[in-house]
């Protein structure tokens, strides 16, 4: 990731209704965010090699977050489907 060019405040002008400082700050925002955002993802990468390194398998751990993230309608009209499809080719 490439350091963001710094803009002294001071030398921010309103250009077209564009106020340059207020506009600095958004993006400042925005990229402390995204750079909070790249830690977090890293801590979860950390999070399932470590959960792999005592036998469990991430792919796995991933299907249950998003299971558990469902509400129950969601889960059983899920099941329901792989069950029908899962019966349509001969898998049950």
């Amino acid at each position: 990731m490439t350091a963001p060019v710094k803009i002294d405040p001071s030398e921010s002008t309103e250009v077209q209704g564009v106020a340059g400082e207020v506009l600095q700050q958004y993006i400042e925002r925005i990229e402390r965010l995204e750079e909070e955002k790249a830690n977090i993802s890293q801590d979860v990468r950390d999070i399932y090699a470590e959960a792999k390194s005592n036998g469990f398998d991430a792919k796995v751990m991933r299907e249950l977050i998003k299971i558990r993230k469902m509400e129950q309608h969601e889960l059983d009209e899920k099941e329901s489907l792989l069950h029908l499809y899962r019966q349509a080719l001969g898998m049950l």
